[in-house]
């Protein structure tokens, strides 16, 4: 086996790779679960429990 078939299977696999990320990102069951991460910049925490502030 040569280089050039082992950069050929490696390629396949990485492109496999792509495809499995793309269709697991897109897929249906993921959906709520990303919009309620895209949701998370913009959610507001009670008066007191601000997250990540210090106070002296």
């Amino acid at each position: 086996m040569g280089i050039g078939t082992i950069r050929g299977l490696m390629t396949l696999a990485m492109m496999l790779a792509f495809v499995a990320i793309v269709f697991w990102a897109y897929s249906k069951r993921r959906k709520a679960e990303f919009k309620e991460m895209a949701e998370l910049p913009f959610h507001e925490y009670p008066p007191g429990k601000d997250q990540g502030s210090k106070t002296p």
